[in-house]
């Protein structure tokens, strides 16, 4: 006979469960389905024109899909993203009340370990709402399908494609074990999707904003773009190892300007979490040196980012998205700041989050008005 799924063991007494289990996949996908029809149903009969539900139903899905980045967040930072060890269900069920008995028995091995009742509830009800926004952008793609052939876009198709991807990432994230380069790749996969949201809005919305944007305003507008990828990408590198709290002073840190570091360890990118690549505990100058790169890049991003914020302003119609732009950047600084002073409170570090992702939408957004002024001052 059988035992129950999640509570065979290995070697060491643990209880083990296989990284994949597809039994609960139809329940999962039938639950996103319901979960989907409470923004479709307000959408429809809110709104009666074919291309005003379009674009409002964009919107909606780019607003859950920033909530879903907020909320992947604390799923990682409140030591839940291994609630459930297996994927796409928990313990092989389609919720954490199915797997009580798995998860009690783990839980009694290690009641500070990974998996608790409250971790698995935190996992499954992120996979719940990233299913469910995935049904929306399928909605979205379909929804294109019916539009006028000169008006359909690849956009929706070319993000339905990526949710996918960011859902494969989110199985590595579990079979993996957090293995960080997968993580940090899952987040920024998060912040692509947000861009590729983004974009369709501004394409739905019809909006046409005309600025005399020059040839280097708009270079200024993508180097400071490039340069927040690369400081979301540290970030991401920092929360996934662990490192906020390897300098917890500020403007010098552990006390002088130039602490220990280990560059090469901290940057040893394919290896698991805690460990070098031949199974080492990974050392706390390693820690330091993954921390000093993400405040060094914070200094230079700062400085671009309220630069770029005061040249906007001088450009009539762009000076609500500079005030923005100058705003998110202050705020990134506190909350960065509060991470480090604070001891890394959870509101802080979800707010630093946000912050990067409303960044990123915001200059997704100044990319494309750009792009629209350039292309209109060649046509005249």
């Amino acid at each position: 006979m059988q035992p129950p799924r999640g509570t065979n063991r290995g070697a060491d007494g643990m209880p083990v469960t296989p990284a994949y289990d597809w039994a609960p996949l139809f329940q999962l996908l039938a639950l996103a389905l319901v979960l989907a029809l409470g923004p479709l149903s307000w959408v429809w009969l809110r709104h009666g024109k074919r291309q005003e539900r379009h674009y409002r139903l964009c919107l909606l899905t780019l607003f859950l899909t920033f909530d879903l980045v907020l909320f992947g967040a604390f799923t990682r930072l409140s030591d839940s993203g291994l609630g459930c060890p297996d994927w796409p269900g928990c313990y092989g069920h389609a919720s954490p009340i199915g797997a009580a008995t798995a998860i009690s028995a783990a839980q009694q091995h290690l009641p500070d370990g990974p998996v608790t009742g409250a971790k698995a509830w935190i996992e499954m009800l992120h996979r719940y709402l990233a299913t469910a926004v995935g049904v929306l952008i399928l909605t979205l793609a379909l929804f294109e399908h019916t539009a006028p052939r000169a008006e359909r876009s690849w956009w929706p198709w070319l993000t339905l494609v990526w949710v996918c991807v960011q859902g494969a990432f989110g199985a590595l994230t579990v079979s993996m074990k957090l293995f960080p380069a997968i993580v940090t790749l899952h987040l920024l996969g998060a912040m692509v999707l947000l861009v590729l949201l983004s974009r369709q809005a501004w394409r739905l919305s019809g909006a046409a904003r005309h600025a005399p944007i020059s040839a280097a305003l708009r270079a200024g507008i993508g180097l400071t773009f490039g340069l927040l990828w690369l400081q979301t990408a540290l970030g991401a590198w920092v929360s996934t190892n662990y490192a906020v709290l390897a300098c917890r002073d500020f403007p010098q840190c552990q006390g002088t300007w130039w602490p220990p570091m280990d560059w090469a360890q901290g940057f040893e990118i394919w290896r698991p979490l805690g460990r070098t690549a031949q199974g080492l505990y990974i050392g706390f100058p390693a820690l330091t040196a993954i921390h000093f790169a993400h405040r060094l890049m914070a200094g230079l991003v700062l400085a671009a980012l309220l630069l770029l914020a005061w040249r906007l302003y001088r450009v009539a119609p762009l000076r609500r998205s500079a005030q923005w732009l100058a705003a998110l950047a202050l705020w990134q600084l506190g909350t960065g700041l509060g991470n480090v002073l604070l001891n890394w409170p959870l509101a802080a570090a979800l707010a630093h989050t946000g912050g990067a992702a409303a960044l990123v939408v915001t200059l997704t957004g100044l990319w494309r008005v750009s792009a629209g002024v350039l292309s209109e001052n060649r046509a005249r």
